[in-house]
């Protein structure tokens, strides 16, 4: 039960803080990556291996031992340790301070200002993009971001506690920094975006599987099991076509990466994407998390009363 209601506690802080403007660990954490990065950089495997398991595993394992030795001392610390770190691992609020400007200027038919502001969500080029282009772009990274900024979190801690929500969030962000498909990442980077693939599989389909049950069920199933196999990531391929076939929009299609449109699956059905669009998937991110938070507790509940029975 503490374990559920940490994850209560962690996501009604976020609501009210949001993120650290000064000094937020993932920022430090990037630091001790590109340094790390710059020493072992090779372009063999073995080499991206090590650096992964250098900038990883002594800030999970310290986690771990911060969470024993609290446990069996102070357990009221402990928890109040559980909930910073899965607090400072969640970007809920986050999603909402970035997409929400996008939607504002679209709906202002302020292209030149929803094209910068998405520029700060997504990777690809904005300088070029239409307003529904621009509107496609903020949903997907969303829909998207609501597993890798949020559930994806909340699942690891819910099995292993501070130390899974460590070990999950510094892996995701590695792949943010070194799992592309380019000459320099190609192989280096392989372990980082193999391993992020490994940790992501169940919460992705969790997520999915979330944005379906509040959204079009029926569309949903149809765009994840016809669409999400044609994209090129095996996690983000079910959370967007689920999520677009949920809010009932078109997503997907070409884009622009330096200079370069390049093609893209389709992604949903229905009416092509808007400023309402963004909203709308922030809508299903949040009723989701309020899902996973209900069905935390209800499960925390019954398996508290098994023991006690």
């Amino acid at each position: 039960m503490s374990r559920a209601l940490a994850m209560l506690a962690a996501v009604l802080l976020d609501a009210w803080l949001g993120e650290p403007r000064r000094l937020h660990p993932l920022v430090m954490f990037g630091r001790l990556a590109g340094g790390i990065e710059a020493r072992l950089h090779g372009h063999r495997r073995r080499a991206g291996v090590m650096a992964w398991a250098l900038a990883v595993l002594p800030l999970a394992g310290l986690a771990w031992l911060i969470v024993s030795v609290l446990g069996g001392m102070v357990p009221w610390l402990a928890y109040a340790f559980d909930v910073a770190v899965l607090y400072l691992a969640i970007g809920l609020r986050s999603l909402g301070d970035h997409a929400m400007p996008v939607a504002r200027a679209l709906e202002r038919g302020d292209i030149l200002r929803a094209r910068v502001v998405v520029g700060r969500m997504v990777s690809r080029d904005t300088h070029a993009l239409d307003e529904q282009q621009v509107a496609a772009a903020a949903t997907e990274s969303v829909l998207e971001n609501g597993n890798d900024a949020v559930f994806g979190a909340l699942f690891w801690f819910a099995l292993l506690g501070a130390p899974g929500a460590v070990l999950y969030r510094l892996a995701n962000t590695l792949d943010a920094m070194w799992g592309y498909r380019t000459p320099r990442y190609q192989r280096f980077g392989w372990a980082a975006a193999r391993i992020d693939d490994v940790l992501n599989f169940l919460p992705a389909r969790l997520t999915a599987l979330s944005y379906a049950l509040l959204g079009d069920a029926t569309r949903a199933w149809r765009c994840w099991h016809t669409q999400a196999k044609s994209w090129d990531s095996p996690n983000a391929g079910p959370v967007m076509a689920a999520g677009a076939g949920a809010l009932g929009v078109r997503l997907g299609g070409a884009a622009p990466y330096d200079g370069v449109w390049e093609p893209r699956p389709e992604l949903g059905v229905g009416a092509p994407a808007d400023a309402g669009s963004i909203v709308r998937a922030l809508r299903l991110v949040r009723r989701s998390v309020v899902l996973w938070l209900v069905v935390a507790l209800c499960l925390a509940a019954l398996w508290q009363g098994g023991a006690h029975a």
